[in-house]
């Protein structure tokens, strides 16, 4: 089981440069661990390549259903109360957007009390060094 930031999980709906990781690591354990909100982020990505063109009608239509299936089989960490108050001492300790304190928190509390024993799947840098210095076991970019 791996809890997968959204950055990691976009790949595997449109085309793009971590397609390849990302399907190697969910071939390699295909039980995800989400953030309730990770489904709102992936349609912003989505919504954002439709309205900018790389995504045409029926693409959009078919990458969102992809999108729902993945999450739709996924666990969801879905206390927000608790996510929001370790998002807080988060961003305290590391240079991260909102969005992504709140993935690592989820993430964290997934692993509690061992963040050794969860792996955080994240192709976002930033997020990823983060993760790290959390304890968390990390699959991202290889150096």
């Amino acid at each position: 089981m791996r809890f997968w930031d959204s950055s990691a999980i976009l790949p595997l709906l449109v085309p793009e440069p971590g397609t390849q990781l990302s399907q190697q690591w969910l071939k390699e354990d295909p039980e995800v661990v989400l953030w309730t909100l990770t489904r709102l982020e992936l349609a912003s990505s989505v919504e954002r390549r439709a309205r900018e063109g790389s995504l045409n009608r029926n693409d959009r239509v078919t990458v969102l259903r992809r999108a729902e299936r993945i999450a739709s089989d996924a666990h969801e960490v879905v206390d927000v109360a608790a996510v929001r108050a370790r998002a807080l001492t988060l961003l305290a300790r590391h240079a991260l957007r909102a969005a992504d304190a709140v993935q690592l928190a989820a993430a964290l509390i997934v692993a509690d009390p061992d963040p050794s024993s969860l792996t955080m799947v994240v192709l976002d840098r930033r997020l990823a060094d983060a993760a790290a210095r959390e304890g968390l076991g990390v699959l991202s970019w290889p150096d």
